[in-house]
């Protein structure tokens, strides 16, 4: 048989759920603001940036190529793919391993990231923890299993309390990552307020930092491109335009139609 369910004080609602929902949105908006403030432009590496156009070329050419004639294709393969003097060939660049130890900007923007995102976290759910601690102030509409009290529940050691209730400082976090949708309505799709998105570009900034092996990816384009064969897709427009029954009468008489009105 199971047990007496909860009746909640109505007071709970208006001094620990809705100001728990304002402070964590607030925290948010503040956060997005001085990310903004101490937010640096990153240097722009040319030869990075050459690069990667010219492998955007050589994906259009083999994507698009059967729009152009074969010597425009082949021309174009040529400086890309020739034995001798083709660019995926001849050019071979140096690949220097960033020490994020030793590069200042680097560690500039790892203190940044830890000061607008990691510390307000820590110090803002502390203190939620201590300031509405013991609260159970809200119950989700379905059932859950005993795996979700560690979640759903945090502060509050009870049994015999049924998983589906919430603790204020689960609600805390369950606000940091629930509010994506208001702050991308408010702030924009690219904010610093999603508290979710930076922890996931966190995490992968390590990866990001070593920087690609150029002479990787001009290897496999050069690949890539040298398989592909010319097949002109307007070989014969001339003639399937002519051949078709074009009715320029309705198209004129549209034309006068529409100038009329």
């Amino acid at each position: 048989m199971a047990g007496p369910e909860l009746l909640l004080d109505s007071s709970i609602r208006m001094w620990v759920v809705l100001p728990i929902v304002f402070i964590t949105f607030f925290v948010g908006v503040l956060r997005h603001y001085v990310s903004q403030l101490l937010h640096s432009d990153k240097k722009v590496d040319l030869e990075q940036v050459s690069d990667s156009q010219v492998l955007l070329r050589s994906r259009v050419l083999r994507e698009n190529g059967k729009y152009i004639p074969r010597q425009s294709f082949a021309m174009r393969k040529h400086y890309f793919n020739h034995a001798e003097t083709g660019f995926f060939k001849t050019v071979k660049r140096k690949v220097v391993p960033k020490n994020p130890m030793t590069d200042t900007s680097m560690l500039m923007d790892m203190m940044k990231g830890n000061l607008t995102n990691v510390l307000p976290m820590i110090l803002i759910g502390g203190w939620i923890n201590w300031a509405f601690s013991g609260f159970v102030i809200t119950k989700v509409p379905f059932p859950l299993t005993l795996r979700f009290k560690p979640m759903l529940q945090r502060g509050i050691d009870l049994l015999s309390l049924d998983a589906s209730w919430v603790s204020s400082a689960s609600w805390y976090f369950l606000n940091v990552f629930g509010l994506r949708s208001m702050y991308t309505l408010i702030l924009g799709q690219d904010n610093a307020a999603d508290q979710s998105r930076l922890m996931q570009d966190q995490m992968t900034g390590a990866a990001m930092a070593m920087p690609p092996d150029p002479n990787k990816a001009f290897k496999s384009e050069w690949e890539a491109l040298e398989v592909v064969s010319h097949n002109w897709a307007l070989e014969n427009v001339e003639e399937e335009l002519v051949s078709r029954d074009l009715n320029f009468g309705n198209l004129f008489s549209g034309a006068v139609r529409s100038t009329r009105f």
